[in-house]
């Protein structure tokens, strides 16, 4: 474990009683807190990917077959929910928080319905991941973005199959926070799985 981890889980188990509370948490919050006077920062809804379409290029043939409107498109890409940084190594993590509801103890099948899950699959696309990759500074095999889902949807057995199948025994890129009154495996995920990602090689010897 380099510095950085140990001066964090220092930084973590100092903070006592702000764990213990039981009103819910913000992702964000959490960690800004936690990285204050280090070298990573949390920024909230980075805007460095939102026009990644607009440059595309199309083909002619394409283009008689489409709509192209007169209006020029200034921004059209995505928009993580955040961008974790650390400034001294310059590598970056990029973070989807998913909340859903979901098939749990009262509630019918049907409220396991919604679709926000399957809208992270945009990630594993070949070209999204393509420039994520570039972007972070994380090369394969690892991948570049962090996916956190809360609310019923961590606790729906269809859902949480699901979401397993995808990733394939990978379950260093995605956290499902179950309870946000409790931080603690949220922290302890982000301290073992994404952490060292953030990190150079030479940072990790102990």
């Amino acid at each position: 474990m380099g510095s950085l981890a140990n001066r964090l889980r220092r930084k973590w188990q100092g903070y006592g009683g702000y764990n213990a509370t039981r009103a819910e948490h913000s992702f964000y919050d959490v960690f800004e807190n936690l990285f204050q006077g280090t070298e990573l920062e949390i920024i909230r809804q980075p805007r460095k990917f939102d026009k990644i379409y607009v440059d595309v290029r199309l083909d002619d043939d394409e283009l008689s077959q489409i709509y192209v409107p007169d209006t020029e498109i200034i921004r059209h890409g995505i928009k993580p929910d955040c961008l974790i940084r650390n400034k001294e190594t310059g590598k970056e993590i990029y973070v989807e928080i998913k909340r859903q509801d979901g098939w749990v103890e009262g509630k019918p099948r049907s409220a396991g319905r919604g679709n926000a899950h399957e809208r992270l699959c945009k990630y594993f696309t070949p070209g999204i991941l393509d420039l994520l990759r570039r972007e972070s500074g994380i090369s394969s095999p690892d991948y570049p973005f962090w996916i956190v889902f809360q609310g019923d949807i961590t606790r729906d057995i269809c859902r949480v199959k699901e979401i397993r199948f995808w990733f394939a025994g990978n379950r260093s890129n995605v956290c499902f926070w179950r309870d946000t009154t409790d931080t603690s495996p949220l922290i302890e995920h982000f301290f073992e799985q994404i952490l060292p990602l953030l990190e150079n090689q030479d940072e990790l010897i102990e």
